[in-house]
């Protein structure tokens, strides 16, 4: 495996210990899906190793998917030290968002959504504001990906997490109906077009490096970026919730072949599909200022900017060249920004971001 990035590693995360102890799960999973049989399922075993884990039923498909925010909230908490503001409503949607953008990509819309929040300390829930705005912000986060909160888990983890701290999680099941909606990467073919949908700004990906920085610097929040926002708040912009929009596509009837959540990994995400293809980038949509911001203050280069953060990407659709331009049009009828930016092609699995001259080869994304 090729080496992880350095000051993601050093900062905490290093891929290259996680993803083997993954791809190790992974192996071991597939050996429990015999037991779908018995209830007169099967699974997908394609789905191993995408972002949702699929299984047939008798006229569609079911999807779940379980996610985490990260460690996010520290942001939040950090700087409503400075503001007054708890935050915990975008922070609540972050979450759902990490939840219900991994489902989606395989062509499944969100039908549950259950919440996992543990704390240290049950005096967490005693800040009275904090806890209702963490409420209605994940219902509020419901609605928005159109699916019903069943409800969810509580614990009280002392000297597991930090007495002042949470750990916001949760799961989702969704359904692909009618089943010919059904995304996983195999109808991908030489000519698709890459079509880019917009974040909202850094979502809930590279957060440890960033938290890293403010650790050395703790006036790092509070620092102003050229537009005016502080860098906390700016942090804080909740992410894009993309239900919407991969409704709109698979309504529309257009051919998708493969979809990507861009988090974790950056947009090495992009080649995530088990097929031998290229990703060619032709074209980059303009990375919000917070982004630069980063780079700057970590002292880091393109190559680790890219293959750490979404760079102002969250989403990504890939189809027919002629259906990319609805695509765009039907992001924009959304409120979302898209771009045609590359094309998947013939050759060796990997990332060609042409305007940076960076190559991300399959060896740097080890997910399956």
């Amino acid at each position: 495996m090729a080496k992880s990035n350095d000051s993601y590693a050093k900062a905490g995360v290093d891929y290259s210990s996680i993803d083997p102890i993954k791809v190790l799960a992974q192996k071991m999973a597939a050996e429990t899906g015999k037991h779908l049989k018995a209830h007169g399922h099967t699974e997908l075993t394609a789905s191993r190793g995408e972002s949702a884990y699929v299984w047939e039923e008798r006229d569609y498909y079911v999807a779940f998917v379980i996610e985490g925010l990260g460690t996010k909230n520290l942001i939040a908490d950090a700087t409503g030290q400075v503001t007054g503001k708890t935050y915990y409503g975008q922070i609540a949607q972050d979450t759902v968002a990490t939840i219900v953008n991994d489902l989606i990509i395989v062509g499944a819309m969100p039908k549950v959504i259950n919440a996992y929040w543990a704390v240290g300390d049950s005096k967490w829930m005693a800040d009275k504001q904090r806890a209702e705005d963490l409420v209605k912000g994940w219902a509020n986060a419901c609605e928005m990906a159109g699916a019903a909160w069943g409800g969810g888990e509580t614990p009280i983890l002392k000297d597991i997490i930090q007495a002042d701290t949470i750990d916001l999680a949760g799961a989702a099941v969704g359904e692909v109906k009618p089943k010919s909606r059904l995304v996983m990467g195999d109808k991908l073919m030489d000519g698709d077009a890459i079509v880019l949908i917009e974040s909202s700004g850094i979502h809930a990906n590279g957060i440890t490096l960033v938290r890293g920085q403010a650790e050395k610097r703790p006036e790092l929040y509070r620092q102003k970026l050229a537009d005016g926002r502080l860098f906390g708040e700016a942090l804080l912009t909740p992410a894009h919730i993309y239900v919407a929009l991969v409704k709109a596509v698979l309504d529309a009837g257009l051919e998708v072949h493969y979809m990507v959540n861009i988090t974790g990994h950056g947009w090495r995400k992009l080649m995530r599909a088990e097929q031998e293809f290229s990703y060619e980038i032709e074209s980059l949509p303009l990375a919000q200022q917070e982004f630069d911001f980063i780079q700057q203050q970590a002292g880091i280069d393109d190559e680790e900017m890219y293959g750490t953060f979404n760079m102002g990407a969250g989403f990504a659709i890939m189809l027919p060249v002629a259906q990319a331009a609805k695509v765009v049009e039907l992001a924009e009828s959304l409120g979302l920004r898209a771009w045609q930016v590359g094309t998947v092609k013939k050759g060796p699995r990997q990332v060609v971001i042409k305007p940076k001259n960076i190559t991300f080869a399959a060896d740097s994304l080890e997910v399956r």
